[in-house]
């Protein structure tokens, strides 16, 4: 029977000690393991960083779970995922003393949907321009746990409103919550990156 850590495609890439934080990447559909592993080593200097590919091809775009059309997911397929995700995490982690998620776009709708149901799997996580189309259930484990989303206030395909309501419900459920906007779309800018950068070594 293969380990659950063969049930995706990644790249491992060691941190400064046995220790270091663990710094688990989820890239946007389209995206590959590899797109977020330079830029995590200048957001999170000495962190071991996990690039996760996507199982779910789109077009030939690689993504992390179905959707039936822009902003419509697969609501049986995103569940399939969310659990698979959630135990790759935490057979993957190791003696981490800190865990990490940064995801973007699909890759941050992914992380979000884990935190929806495994909170215990991540301390801290980036959420990059997320789309949450439905209301998720109560999760008292996310109390205490630190989020930081980020926006485009013109942003097409993740809005504004779906932003502001996400954050909501993380400060309803306890979790110290930030929110980052900036005045494009659905791109990641640069003082985009330099707010994560700043509040991930906070």
């Amino acid at each position: 029977m293969a380990a659950v850590t063969d049930s995706y495609h990644f790249v491992d890439l060691p941190g400064a000690s046995p220790d270091a934080p663990a710094f688990f990447l989820f890239h946007g559909t389209g995206g590959d393991e590899h797109q977020f592993t330079d830029l995590a080593a200048e957001l999170k200097p000495g962190a071991r960083r996990i690039g996760v590919r996507g199982d779910v091809s789109e077009g030939g775009a690689l993504r992390y779970f179905k959707r039936v059309g822009e902003g419509r997911y697969d609501m049986a397929d995103l569940a399939r995922a969310t659990t698979k995700l959630a135990s790759f995490v935490g057979a993957s982690k190791g003696a981490a003393k800190e865990v990490i998620g940064l995801g973007y776009s699909n890759g941050a709708n992914i992380l979000a949907s884990v935190l929806f149901e495994a909170p215990e799997q991540f301390d801290a996580a980036v959420l990059m321009h997320p789309l949450i189309p439905f209301t998720p259930k109560p999760q008292p484990g996310l109390k205490g746990k630190r989020v930081i989303i980020t926006a485009g206030r013109r942003d097409p395909i993740a809005p504004v409103h779906s932003a502001e309501l996400l954050a909501a419900y993380f400060k309803e459920q306890g979790a110290e919550t930030t929110v980052f906007w900036h005045e494009g779309g659905h791109e990641i800018r640069r003082e985009e990156l330099l707010a994560v950068r700043d509040w991930l070594n906070d």
